[in-house]
C-alpha cells in the first residue's frame, strides 16, 4: 500500500537571493565571454566585473542579515557535520539549505569570485586595460595580481563552475532538483522547517543593500588613472 507523505512548503530562498544567483550567472558569463573576445571587449569586461563585485559585496552583507536559510550562520557546519554527511549520516535540516557539501561550494565560489575581482581591480595587461586601484599599489603587487587573475583564478573558477554544474546534475538524476527551487524560492520538505522571511520590506532592504553596494563598487572604478 502506497503511503502518501504530507509535505511541507517551505519559503527557502528569498527574492534578493535568487536575483544575486541568476545575476551573478549571466554576470559571470559575460566575463568570461568578454575576457576570451579581449580587445575592445575589454571595456565590458570591466562592467561585467564592477557588477560581479557589487552582488558579492551584496551577498556578503545579505549571508549577514538576508533570509534564514541565505544567512552564513544556517550553513556553516562543523568538521563532524561534514564527515557524517559525506558516511550518508546526514541530518534531516541538511535537505532544507545548503548541505555541508553545497555549503563548501558556496564558500570557495565566493571566496574565488571576490579574489578575482579583487585582482581585477589592481591588474594591468600593459596594452589597454589596467584596474583603478593599480596606481596605489606597488609594480609588484600588480604583477603579482595580474598574474593570478589572467593565469590563475579564472582556471579555478573554470574547474569550481564545472564541478557545480556537475554536482546539480548529479542530483538531479538522484531526483533532487536544485535549480526549481532557486527559481520560485520554495521546497517542498518532509519536516516543518522555518520559511525565510520574503515580504516587501526586507525587500526594500535588499534594494537599499545592493545600491550602497554598488555606490562603493561605482566609487571605485571612478579612481582609475
Amino acid at each position: 500500500m502506497h503511503i502518501q507523505k504530507n509535505l511541507f512548503k517551505v519559503r527557502v530562498w528569498d527574492l534578493p537571493t535568487r536575483l544575486f544567483h541568476w545575476s551573478l550567472v549571466a554576470g559571470v558569463i559575460g566575463l568570461a565571454i568578454s575576457g576570451l573576445m579581449g580587445g575592445n571587449a575589454m571595456v565590458w569586461h570591466f562592467r561585467f566585473g564592477y557588477a560581479v563585485l557589487s552582488l558579492l559585496l551584496f551577498r556578503v552583507v545579505w549571508g549577514l542579515v538576508g533570509g534564514r536559510w541565505s544567512r552564513f550562520g544556517a550553513f556553516i557546519y562543523a568538521p563532524t557535520s561534514v564527515i557524517n554527511y559525506l558516511k550518508g549520516r546526514g541530518k534531516p535540516e541538511h535537505s532544507v539549505g545548503h548541505s555541508p557539501i553545497g555549503a563548501a561550494s558556496v564558500f570557495a565560489v565566493l571566496g574565488l569570485l571576490l579574489a578575482q575581482a579583487g585582482t581585477g581591480l589592481l591588474s594591468d595587461d600593459e596594452i589597454a586595460a589596467s584596474g583603478p586601484l593599480t596606481r596605489f599599489v606597488s609594480n609588484a603587487m600588480v604583477n603579482l595580481a595580474t598574474n593570478y587573475h589572467k593565469n590563475i583564478g579564472k582556471w579555478l573558477l573554470l574547474a569550481l563552475v564545472v564541478l557545480h554544474i556537475g554536482a546539480i546534475l548529479f542530483y538531479l538524476w538522484r531526483k533532487h532538483n536544485l535549480v526549481k527551487p532557486m527559481l520560485s524560492g520554495d521546497k517542498d520538505l518532509a519536516l516543518a522547517a522555518p520559511s525565510s522571511r520574503d515580504d516587501a520590506l526586507s525587500r526594500a532592504g535588499a534594494l537599499l543593500v545592493w545600491v550602497l553596494c554598488a555606490a562603493l563598487v561605482a566609487w571605485m572604478a571612478s579612481l582609475a588613472a
